[in-house]
């Protein structure tokens, strides 16, 4: 039995980890690497394994860190089996399919560019996946997963998904492995949710393993708590709308684009939200995740659930518009004040928020509200940092609007609950820290006890 590490290894994103058992190949993940152009080509180096030898493929969830590259994987060879939630392949196929038609549209784009500097097309310039890829991945989703019911994957395999709590359809996975007489337990953390939230259920508290593998997204800290996070959001809102500006919200369009929904709403009901807004959900995918998200109530906290047996939707509000095309999204742009914007991506990598803040960010009336983790080299940790200037589209544009990070409302669990989730799993033999910058893994390793702690690096195998 053989443990190696493919991604998200001392770093945030690109979650890949294989397991080698009974003549198997189990990989958990297939994540994009997001950040800066040095990500960016880690995305397209060898995976540090052959795809074509993977047997099985388990999702946690349909985060682009943790599926993005399985478009890619099935390109190089993989023919095995991916099995998720049923939730979960709803989002992976909305989340890779918009991933190839970015990909597609940064190659035409760098080729228009270097036709103009070279007055010739360049042969060299691919995506790193298309459209055509992600659709061939989706014919290897197979058997569905349920929470808390164990699956026979292979021979001497058996998984077992937990709710994690952190998106809809998310896991943690739990691996009973046998081999040659031998038995030996594992549990992949995937990404755990935060308690306390309207909308998911909390994590599922872990079973007993003997290796644990564990994100440390926020393992160095301990996040606002939600209430107090929410009457902040309301107030960001009421005085912007005072101030005749706009307000512009860098959103994930999986759960946390629905969760602001689901708040905006309560606070015009409850009039804490004391001015009319006209709020614009400007993601296309993030309106068809909210539209899975209604398909899926199996994954629903009972606070939510009340909210739909009563007859309510909890993601509508009067002044919602949803906005799927590019024309409807440009002319958001014409509107000076009294908008909520809510655009991807969260960390402003692309997408079409890049455009609301070249719009608004300059504005003194204006906000800018980040309610997620922003990456090392993302514009949008740049912007959280104090920049007084930023480039956009090759413009220098200043940082006049007022910014606010308002953490409360994270889908990961923070310092606290990352080590509860750890103390009931009672002792287990190893675990190895992934999915968090170095500081964070480190002050997280600092507070476990009577546990083997690794942080593997890049390529990294093991003997389980």
């Amino acid at each position: 039995m053989k443990i190696s590490f493919h991604g998200a290894d001392q770093g945030v994103t690109g979650s890949c980890h294989l397991i080698e058992c009974a003549g198997r190949k189990v990989l958990i993940d297939c994540g994009m690497y997001q950040g800066g152009r040095a990500l960016r080509e880690e995305n397209a180096a060898p995976f540090g394994f052959d795809p074509a030898d993977i047997d099985i493929l388990l999702l946690t969830h349909a985060h682009l860190d943790h599926c993005g590259r399985i478009p890619l994987l099935v390109k190089r060879g993989f023919t095995g089996e991916i099995i998720t939630t049923a939730a979960s392949v709803e989002l992976a196929r909305l989340v890779m399919l918009d991933s190839a038609g970015l990909q597609e549209e940064e190659a035409r784009y760098q080729q228009r560019k270097e036709r103009r500097r070279y007055g010739r097309h360049v042969e060299n310039i691919e995506p790193l996946y298309t459209t055509l890829d992600a659709l061939n991945s989706l014919e290897f989703l197979g058997r569905r997963a349920s929470y808390s019911q164990a699956i026979d994957i292979a021979p001497g395999i058996r998984a077992t998904f937990l709710d994690a709590g952190h998106i809809l359809g998310s896991a943690s996975i739990l691996l009973e492995l046998e081999e040659a007489g031998r038995r030996h337990r594992v549990l992949f953390s995937g990404d755990l949710g935060s308690g306390g939230h309207p909308i998911l259920r909390d994590p599922t508290p872990p079973p007993h393993a003997d290796t644990v593998v564990m994100e440390t997204t926020y393992g160095d800290r301990l996040h606002k708590q939600l209430k107090p996070s929410v009457e902040e959001l309301y107030s960001v809102v009421n005085q912007t709308m005072a101030g005749g500006g706009n307000m512009v919200i860098p959103t994930f369009a999986l759960e946390r684009a629905q969760e602001i929904l689901f708040f905006l709403r309560e606070g015009v009901e409850s009039k804490r939200i004391q001015h009319f807004i006209n709020l614009f959900l400007d993601s296309p995918m993030a309106i068809s995740a909210t539209e899975i998200f209604r398909r899926h109530p199996e994954c629903f906290d009972q606070e939510t659930l009340d909210l739909l047996h009563g007859g309510d939707d909890p993601f509508k509000l009067p002044g919602l518009h949803f906005t799927r095309e590019t024309a409807e999204s440009m002319a958001i742009n014409q509107i000076d004040s009294g908008a909520v914007i809510m655009a991807g991506s969260g960390m402003c990598t692309g997408g079409r928020v890049t455009h609301h803040l070249k719009h608004n960010l300059w504005r003194d009336e204006c906000s800018v509200v980040f309610v997620g983790y922003a990456a090392n080299g993302t514009l949008a940790r740049r912007i959280i940092d104090g920049a007084r200037k930023v480039r956009i589209f090759g413009e220098e544009i200043p940082v006049a609007a007022s910014i606010h990070t308002i953490g409360g409302f994270s889908a990961h669990a923070d310092q606290a609950e990352l080590l509860a989730w750890h103390q009931h799993i009672d002792n287990p033999e190893t675990t190895y820290l992934v999915h968090g910058e170095p500081d964070s893994m480190t002050a997280f390793a600092g507070k476990l006890r009577d546990t083997q702690v690794v942080m593997p690096k890049l390529g990294q195998a093991f003997e389980l």
